[in-house]
């Protein structure tokens, strides 16, 4: 059976404003876990290190599409073709600005900081650790590797962000300038990301060098992309006081080649089955995040049709009259968001990854109207319902092979042999070795068609806006969001005069809230001075 119940251990921890530090620290209530008598066992460690996989799962549409892809200039704008009214506009047309951030209290992202800072403060080092020293070492690679994401995530979204490494409740930091926190440089934030994955790997050691893994669990392979995207990040983004380091590119190829070279791990033949329901643990998927009937199910319902704004009203590319529920969405589904009809028309008609990704549909004079994903549809369940339960990719396979053609473009080498591996699965038996085969370009060109493969690659997979801002037009030029031809409309994403928007404002709320905040530089917000690096 598909679903996996993770059990979150609960910490409560009880402050009252007229009992002092040291009362309130010794509060070890018997009817529940509290924090005198919680961190006493290795099955409570690894009910709340499960807990914090959970915490990925609950902030995972925020964190991986409105913050890792719908700002990436892909995405309709007002309405859909359904005619309904589209969400987040503010953050897909880049009209984010000090009043109107689009997001608020940093994505709610430090909630979750707490949770890892909780593990690694109470367990680091702990009787538990001494005494389960192999399995609580895997927790806390497992913690460290899931603290560097969410700090990483924050990185690139704000720059320099408050740098909270521990409970401060439980170091008797409990009056309201005890919690206020400025924001880190950049460079701080990237130097404590990279020590932080590095932990993470060092605890892993070599556990899990061998035998299958459960790819819903973060693992040392996860960890292993995750330092490889780090450093791909720090070596072609420069930032503030942050620039890239000499051997920034060469770690990230040595952590890519290591993964690469890992016989459990490759493309299936087929780039459907890659997302099938029936089929998560295949061998492409190197960390997923889990869905589950009656557990938790993912926003892939807000890209397709209702099938009362379809059927009887739209036709199919044969010019027929749609007239059953073709995706069999059995009354789910409201389309909110929508791809641009310009990328659809950008696909290689022999190009296995549209038919797999999209439904086409028509008006009565044969012109496209839009499209609906199709790559994440979920499954039937024992009452007849559809539910969208497909697990979510987070890292896979082909992941590993874009960004290594990434980094053998910046050695100045030949990335068409990585590209090629993708367009070969993607044409499957219609691929032509000499018509359809890249060949190795200037850096620009061989740039924009990593971009190109990555698009009909990771749709939805929440991976876009990232790549406009990484990927450049130039060795030392600027990131492809200034560039038309990033959008397949001839527009950029971003203009000229908005390289602050590679970052995040700052919501109101949050900068009233701690005196310490700075707003993120070329943001305003009221008189609110902005922050300097």
């Amino acid at each position: 059976m598909k679903k996996i119940i993770y059990t979150l251990g609960v910490l409560i921890i009880v402050i009252f404003a007229n009992i002092s530090c040291d009362d309130t620290l010794d509060l070890a209530p018997i009817d529940y876990y509290g924090s005198g008598n919680f961190w006493k066992t290795l099955s409570q460690t690894e009910a709340y290190v499960n807990g914090i996989h959970l915490d990925l799962r609950s902030t995972n549409f925020t964190r991986k599409f409105l913050m890792g892809e719908a700002r990436g200039g892909l995405q309709k704008i007002g309405t859909s073709s359904q005619g309904l009214s589209t969400y987040n506009d503010i953050i897909k047309s880049n009209s984010i600005d000090g009043n109107n951030p689009g997001l608020s209290s940093w994505a709610g992202l430090y909630g979750n900081i707490f949770d890892c800072n909780l593990v690694i403060q109470m367990v680091e080092g702990s009787d538990i650790h001494k005494n389960n020293k192999e399995k609580v070492d895997v927790l806390l690679g497992q913690t460290y590797g899931i603290r560097a994401l969410y700090y990483f995530t924050l990185y690139r979204a704000y720059g320099g962000v408050p740098l909270v490494t521990r409970v401060k409740v439980l170091d008797g930091q409990v009056s309201p300038t005890d919690l206020y926190t400025a924001r880190a440089t950049p460079k701080e934030i990237m130097d404590f990301i990279k020590s932080d994955i590095q932990k993470s790997l060092d605890y892993f050691g070599t556990y899990q060098d061998a035998g299958p893994i459960n790819n819903v669990m973060w693992t040392k392979v996860a960890s292993q992309m995750l330092a490889a995207e780090i450093y791909l990040w720090s070596a072609k983004v420069s930032l503030g006081n942050q620039k890239p380091a000499a051997d920034d590119l060469s770690k990230a190829e040595n952590y890519l080649l290591e993964v690469k070279n890992d016989s459990r791990f490759g493309l299936l033949n087929n780039f459907e089955d890659v997302f099938s329901a029936k089929n998560e643990k295949n061998k492409e998927i190197i960390f997923a995040i889990n869905y589950a009937d009656g557990e938790a199910t993912s926003n892939a319902g807000d890209f397709v049709y209702a099938p009362q704004n379809m059927i009887g009203i739209f036709y199919d590319r044969n010019g027929k009259k749609i007239d059953t529920d073709i995706l069999d969405l059995r009354g789910t589904g409201w389309q909110r968001y929508e791809y641009t009809n310009e990328f659809w028309l950008s696909f290689d008609e022999k190009d296995k990854r549209r038919e797999a990704t999209f439904m086409d549909y028509y008006n009565d004079k044969g012109d496209l109207e839009g499209t609906v994903l199709k790559k994440f549809l979920g499954s039937i369940n024992s009452a007849g319902n559809r539910v969208f339960d497909t697990n979510e990719p987070f890292y896979r396979y082909a992941d590993v092979l874009l960004m290594l053609a990434e980094v053998e473009n910046m050695k100045g080498g030949d990335p068409a042999k990585y590209i090629n591996e993708i367009r070969k699965r993607a044409y499957g038996n219609d691929f032509d070795a000499v018509a359809d085969s890249y060949h190795n370009s200037d850096f620009k060109t061989n740039e924009l068609e990593i971009l190109k493969e990555r698009d009909r690659e990771f749709v939805y997979e929440g991976k876009r806006w990232y790549d406009v801002c990484r990927l450049k037009d130039a060795k030392d030029g600027k990131p492809l969001a200034f560039d038309n031809a990033s959008t397949y409309r001839g527009l950029p994403v971003l203009k000229s005069n908005e390289t602050h928007k590679l970052l995040w404002p700052v919501d109101k709320n949050t900068l009233n809230n701690d005196p310490l905040l700075k707003q993120t530089p070329g943001y305003k917000v009221g008189e609110q001075e902005e922050e300097t690096w």
